[in-house]
């Protein structure tokens, strides 16, 4: 048959079937080949059936039989949590809202193990984030907001294991208490700002005199302490004096006490009883209206005799006495 076509005919038919053929190859080839891109994998499918899961580079497929069914990013996601109401320990509605950072672990649970991933994660961590401010009270919803997180993250994790997600970080955007608590609140913040303002003003006031106290106190403590070595100095220096002029004396006594022991040593032993002998009279005369008197008054032995006599007497009396 192809014999009796005219032979332009036969080659353009030759022509068109390798073309086609051409064509064809290119397609398979097409369907064959896939680059998956970094951070991305594919879930394929054979004859509807998970087949296997192809990740970043180059993969083959087999035209017509294996077809990717999903397109799954390994990114990290983020994902707005909508506003949504809960009430506290203390029985106060909040109206909270937030901010879930997930990442797709296994893209063969995220494809079959649920519908949608994002959407499940989102209803899963409302429900958790109301259990859990349900356990706490209004003012520990602002102090604990890293504990609160971390608590909601933690169970939410548990929870959407089986679908290969993993939720890395939880973040509460902002929480909104009814109009009368925030007033409340305004105003139990404006009375703390101004007790604390009170109490510091005492503090500063209390450190003031304190400050002048111990200055003052320290003052007087160097005007002592200065005082007492200004004293301790000046007698010392005193003392010093008085060494100095004992021992000029106790020379001077030693040289004229040897001059006149070899001298004169007998004149000045009467000298000295003599004038004892004047004190033990005077002494007689303030005890005594009456007083006798030697005769001989220029005989110093009889001065010196009379004088012992007399202090013999008065030294009786006083032991009688």
């Amino acid at each position: 048959m192809f014999f009796d076509l005219p032979i332009a005919q036969f080659f353009d038919l030759i022509f068109n079937f390798w073309v086609g053929l051409a064509i064809l190859s290119i397609i398979l080839v097409k369907q064959s080949i896939k680059f998956v891109p970094q951070n991305r994998a594919f879930v394929v499918e054979r004859f509807g059936k998970y087949n296997k899961t192809m990740e970043a580079g180059l993969n083959f497929l087999v035209p017509f039989i294996d077809r990717v069914g999903y397109d799954r990013s390994l990114k990290e996601q983020a994902v707005d949590v909508p506003s949504q109401s809960a009430i506290t320990r203390d029985n106060i509605s909040l109206v909270v809202d937030g901010v879930l950072y997930l990442k797709v672990l296994d893209p063969y649970k995220a494809s079959y193990g649920v519908d949608n991933y994002v959407y499940a994660v989102t209803q899963l961590a409302q429900t958790t984030m109301r259990s859990e401010i349900g356990k706490i009270e209004l003012d520990k919803t602002f102090e604990e907001r890293e504990a609160l997180n971390a608590s909601i993250v933690q169970q939410i994790n548990e929870a959407s294991a089986p679908w290969g997600v993993q939720v890395l970080r939880y973040e509460i955007k902002d929480i909104e208490p009814p109009r009368t608590v925030l007033e409340a609140m305004e105003r139990q913040m404006k009375a703390e700002r101004e007790k604390r303002a009170v109490i510091l003003e005492s503090e500063g006031e209390r450190q003031s005199s304190i400050n002048v106290a111990e200055g003052d106190k320290r003052a007087k403590v160097l005007a002592a302490e200065a005082d007492r070595a200004e004293q301790i100095l000046r007698a010392q220096g005193e003392a010093q004096a008085i060494i100095a002029v004992a021992k000029a004396k106790a020379k001077a006594l030693d040289v004229v006490g040897a001059e006149a022991i070899q001298e004169k040593g007998q004149k000045a032993i009467q000298l000295e009883l003599a004038e004892r002998a004047i004190t033990a009279k005077e002494a007689i005369a303030r005890e005594s209206s009456v007083v006798l008197l030697n005769d001989n008054k220029t005989n110093a032995a009889n001065v010196v005799a009379e004088a012992m006599t007399i202090i013999n007497a008065l030294n009786e009396n006083k032991a009688d006495a």
